[in-house]
């Protein structure tokens, strides 16, 4: 059993890598050999990894693909992603051919607004609170000038600041809730540096006021931190077409319609349902999120926070048929970034913006909305027609082949032999068994 180290962060990297290849795996040769061909060889880009966070002992890679075709408001678009789950960069390239041919995709920023919170405690009249706040607020705002001065030159800032009363939840519980315009920028420092001095402004001058008693006066500030859940922080984007021509092969448009109009909504009204479908989406999202250098976590955290705002877990994504025309959208929450964080600093992230033309965070809003909608598109048109399992198997195929550690000529045979196969783990087994006792 391994013991307790003590000063490890102070450690060298190589100090780090040899007391944890020597204490937790039984080959520490081949576990250092795995960490160290993971590194970048130009050694002052490696150098800029092990600086992103602490503790650093390699590079973990995902696949960096990209979908194109993407027709964005009459702009064409090549999406990066960055995933491991197969057949997500397929579907998306997909959906994005089928609706290239039919308009393509239509998105519209709604709002952009950020909130953060003052989290405190204060014994007393909540109308001698309501008086004071008032009296403050100006102050606060004043306060934050050095902190706020360039974002303002910018044309974004602090929006508003809101008293409150949280007591019907938590005893002598409030909240300073603030509202923030971050333009191109996520915004987090930002955000958490304002609170943080509204948090000192507001216990420092209730030191002073005249209508609160000395418990009044101490108010206990439990935290001040922004809020991943930005309902008014909105991008909407939606595709529509003639029912007619979504016409594909075996099913006619309006038959296919029908049974996509009815997945989606059976999405709304079941969460067993809704939680995979917006998986769905969030396999687009936080693909081309991740691929940008943003914050993937805090998206998903918000996004499905914003799935259960009436109360009940549904859908991200809505579709109807109105006088003939099929139309599929979706409405959810983006706060991101263009700039600061890693969209300076991490090379890979510097050239998928520009792969994508450098968006504003506005333009990036909308691109990874449409991400999300169009694997949903794609999910729900297998799901509804073929079944999910005939596209995702043939993509999952070549990780079931690299597992058995196939060769060039297995791969090539054996993708010629599942062509018109149903792809399971269990019949590639066999398939690659009887290959080998052939050969």
């Amino acid at each position: 059993m391994s013991k307790p180290i003590a000063g490890f962060s102070k450690l060298s990297k190589s100090k780090k890598i040899e007391w944890i290849v020597n204490t937790y795996f039984s080959d520490a040769h081949d576990a250092r050999d795995i960490l160290e061909q993971y590194w970048n060889s130009n050694e002052k880009l490696q150098q800029l990894h092990d600086e992103f966070i602490e503790n650093t002992i390699t590079n973990y890679y995902l696949p960096l693909g990209v979908a194109p075709n993407f027709l964005i408001n009459g702009k064409l678009y090549t999406i990066p992603m960055a995933i491991e789950e197969s057949s997500v960069v397929a579907a998306a390239s997909k959906a994005a051919k089928f609706w290239l041919k039919r308009g393509g995709f239509k998105t519209q920023v709604i709002s952009t607004t950020k909130i953060g919170q003052v989290h405190f405690i204060y014994n007393g009249d909540f109308e001698k609170l309501q008086v004071y706040f008032n009296h403050v607020k100006s102050k606060l705002i004043e306060d934050t000038e050095d902190i706020s001065k360039n974002m303002k030159k910018r044309g974004g800032g602090i929006l508003d600041i809101e008293l409150r009363n949280k007591t019907q939840d938590i005893p002598n519980y409030y909240q300073l809730h603030a509202s923030f315009e971050t333009l191109n920028a996520m915004g987090a420092n930002f955000i958490n540096s304002c609170l943080e001095q509204f948090a000192k402004t507001f216990k420092t001058e209730a030191l002073s006021f005249h209508l609160f008693s000395e418990e009044e006066k101490q108010m206990d500030v439990v935290m001040s931190i922004l809020s991943n859940y930005v309902p008014d922080c909105l991008v909407r984007a939606e595709v529509s077409c003639k029912v007619e021509d979504l016409n594909e092969g075996h099913i006619s448009g309006e038959a296919f319609a029908k049974k996509f109009v009815r997945a989606v909504r059976i999405a709304e009204v079941e969460p067993f349902r809704a939680v995979t479908h917006n998986k769905g989406v969030m396999n687009g999202i936080d693909a081309v999120v991740l691929a940008t250098g943003n914050d993937f976590r805090a998206i998903e955290a918000g996004v499905h926070a914003y799935a259960s705002r009436k109360g009940r877990y549904s859908s991200l994504t809505y579709a109807k048929v109105e006088d003939g025309i099929f139309k599929f959208w979706i409405e959810i929450p983006l706060a991101l970034g263009t700039v600061g964080g890693l969209t300076g600093l991490h090379p890979l992230v510097k050239l998928a913006l520009e792969l994508l033309h450098n968006p504003s965070a506005k333009e990036l809003m909308q691109i990874v909305a449409v991400a999300g909608l169009a694997q949903n598109f794609a999910a729900l048109r297998s799901l509804t027609t073929t079944g999910i399992q005939q596209g995702h198997m043939k993509m999952h195929l070549m990780n079931i082949l690299n597992q058995f550690e196939a060769n060039d000529k297995e791969k090539e045979q054996l993708t010629d032999y599942f062509k018109d196969k149903t792809v399971t783990h269990s019949a590639v087994t066999k398939a690659i068994k009887q290959l080998r006792l052939k050969g």
